[in-house]
């Protein structure tokens, strides 16, 4: 297959102004910011940019705010799920209106679907839209699981979906998904503690929330393992490691705010119902981040 798509792929944050509601402008200097530092795809309203937590038409401001500011730099991936298969569909087929590059429907996350009203909902989202579908697994909240070859099956049936992004920390999984079916789709690894190890396995690349927060550091490890300097990319792990490890040991979503801030960017607390950090554990994420810190925003 051809590999239009590769690299560090950011989740873009979801910046809130102190009365709660979306700050545009923040999300328009952090697609910057992320860009700026090299990733290589931008990602809008994924967990990380708190989607669920979004009005519909906030989803749709968001995406059209990305597509607009990204301006074709890198190519812009939409998180279009729902738990509805019409709302999935019409927000992947807005999304396809207003230029994104690839949806990402993930399952519906709340009634306990079998695998078959899953497979059925995905092939009914994908086959909505002409340009490229990237499947999300997310076991963990969707309550199923796309083995590698319920993908290859998705991917044979249905012609447009290239991709799987597998947030999982099941590498196992995921190598079955590079060299089992590396030929029929491009895995994107979404568990950021495992980026370096699905890099050298020969994932098509990563996605990551913490890419807000590092995204030249996660750049210089992908382009290490690409130029085939393992030495260097370990180098390279080593410096992002321990903030990413502690972000997945909170919660996520809330620990890649509280890093922006440190790394000097603030993008807002959490949108209830997610909370923000208990006091030590925001201080510990604090500390790792500051070490990346930027100039604060005009």
């Amino acid at each position: 297959m051809a590999a239009a798509l590769s690299g560090v792929l950011v989740a873009l944050a979801t910046p809130f102004g102190p009365d709660g509601e979306l700050d545009e402008t923040t999300l328009r200097a952090l697609v910057d910011r992320t860009i700026d530092g090299g990733v290589h795809g931008v990602v809008a309203c994924g967990s990380t940019g708190e989607f669920s937590a979004l009005t519909v038409d906030e989803r749709r401001l968001v995406v059209e705010t990305v597509v607009d500011q990204t301006a074709h730099r890198v190519p812009v991936i939409a998180q279009t799920g729902s738990t509805s298969t019409a709302e999935a569909v019409a927000l992947s087929r807005h999304a396809q209106s207003v230029g994104v590059d690839v949806v990402m429907p993930v399952a519906p996350f709340y009634e306990p679907l079998s695998l078959a009203e899953t497979t059925n909902y995905l092939r009914r989202v994908a086959s909505s839209v002409e340009i490229p579908v990237m499947l999300y697994n997310l076991p963990a909240v969707t309550g199923v699981d796309l083995t590698p070859d319920t993908v290859a099956t998705l991917a044979r049936e249905v012609e447009n979906i290239r991709y799987v992004k597998n947030t999982s920390p099941d590498m196992a999984q995921a190598a079955q998904l590079i060299h089992h079916y590396g030929d029929l789709v491009g895995t994107f690894v979404g568990w950021d503690s495992l980026i370096l190890s699905s890099l050298v396995s020969g994932a098509a690349g990563v996605m990551a929330g913490t890419a807000n927060v590092v995204p030249a550091e996660l750049v210089a490890v992908y382009d290490a393992v690409e130029s085939g300097d393992l030495d260097a990319a370990r180098q390279a792990w080593a410096v992002v490691y321990p903030l990413l490890d502690a972000a997945l040991s909170v919660n996520y979503i809330a620990a890649v705010k509280v890093a922006l801030e440190a790394a000097g960017f603030p993008a807002g607390s959490t949108r209830e119902p997610t909370l923000s950090l208990e006091p030590a554990d925001a201080r510990h994420i604090a500390q790792l981040a500051s070490a990346f810190r930027s100039q604060p925003v005009a």
